[in-house]
């Protein structure tokens, strides 16, 4: 039963409930995911046969890779946690990166900065922009469209693919049909130069922030109290609720907190493109949904893991067999959930 409609529960004391959160069972490391794309890694050079274009191509799918968790860790927690499939996720992507054009004026003197430290306060102030009004949108979003279809995942569906439709021509209304522009930082263009191996600036940034993306999810899950009823919530709904906890709000939370996160990517995306329709983010909606779903609904580690291997097939793909690029993505989805049916690190492993 969802708790959005799960009846009220008499309280229990606060120690008793501080005890049964914290009695919560941990995960075992699985080191066998991980170790496989190392291989995978591994085994593109003597394919690829250039070591300097096996660097170059390896970190932009790392760069890539990071870019595509950001935008689907919200996804995922939003699937594993409430249990709501919502495909109207990348209608936020969308308002992150549009958002962003608005900062392209204010901003202009420290994006044409050589200075590097003004490059990243610009792509700073842009990304906090984008995640305070995707945020904000997240509420309003939940309360109208996903609050009513709670534990129907037909009418959710139908209901996410509209609302993604409604948020995506009022941003056209707001905003025209033109290509909007969102100018890579000066300081960030170019690459740099170790010996013969040449990787992006840009790039460098995306993985610095998915990393830090990633570290901040894993120790807010692990190591915070909201983590511990999140992970409850995730086990055991009903128990959390019988304990005396608004899981409700908690939901509502990650659900912000996912379309923020939405926001980030939307941003980091749109820098990465330089020039971009609406459709934005639905050119990589199913791209998010094979990452969620290879990487086991509600992980963030599996999110992670999934999106490096998705980046890095689809890099290694698109340059040796360009024409298998379209359907590189689906033969590893094909793959992964032959080996792990629930995925790389699904939620109920213990």
């Amino acid at each position: 039963m969802n708790a959005a409609t799960h009846p009220s529960a008499p309280a229990v004391p606060a120690a008793d409930a501080s005890q049964a959160l914290e009695a919560l069972p941990g995960r075992r490391r699985d080191l066998v995911p991980g170790l496989l794309i190392l291989a995978f890694i591994g085994l593109a050079l003597p394919v690829i046969g250039s070591f300097p274009t096996w660097v170059t191509l390896t970190v932009a799918a790392l760069a890539m890779g990071m870019m595509l968790f950001i935008m689907a860790s919200g996804l995922t927690l939003v699937f594993g946690l409430m249990d709501v499939m919502n495909l109207g996720h990348a209608a936020f992507v969308a308002v992150g990166a549009y958002t962003a054009t608005l900062l392209v004026g204010p901003l202009k003197g420290l994006l044409e900065s050589e200075s590097v430290w003004a490059s990243l306060a610009a792509i700073t102030a842009v990304i906090a922009l984008s995640m305070v009004v995707t945020a904000a949108l997240g509420w309003v979003y939940e309360r109208l469209f996903v609050r009513p279809v709670y534990g129907d995942h037909l009418k959710q569906i139908l209901i996410t693919i509209g609302a993604m439709i409604i948020i995506e021509q009022i941003v056209l209304v707001l905003f025209g049909a033109n290509q909007m522009m969102l100018p890579m930082p000066e300081a960030l263009r170019g690459s740099l130069l170790l010996g013969d191996v040449a990787i992006e600036r840009y790039r460098l940034v995306a993985v610095a922030v998915g990393l830090v993306v990633y570290a901040g999810l894993t120790l807010l899950l692990t190591r915070t109290r909201v983590g511990l009823l999140i992970r409850a919530g995730v086990e055991n709904r009903s128990m959390v609720e019988a304990l005396g906890y608004r899981i409700r709000n908690v939901f509502i939370a990650v659900f912000v907190g996912g379309s923020a996160l939405a926001g980030l990517g939307g941003v980091m995306w749109g820098f990465y493109r330089e020039q971009f329709t609406v459709a934005i983010g639905a050119e990589v909606l199913v791209q998010m949904l094979i990452i969620v779903i290879i990487g086991g609904l509600g992980s963030v580690t599996g999110c992670f893991a999934g999106a490096m291997l998705i980046a890095l097939s689809t890099n290694y793909v698109s340059f040796l067999l360009p024409d298998m690029a379209l359907v590189s993505n689906i033969l590893v989805m094909m793959a992964v959930l032959l080996w792990r049916p629930q995925g790389l690190y699904p939620v109920n492993k213990h």
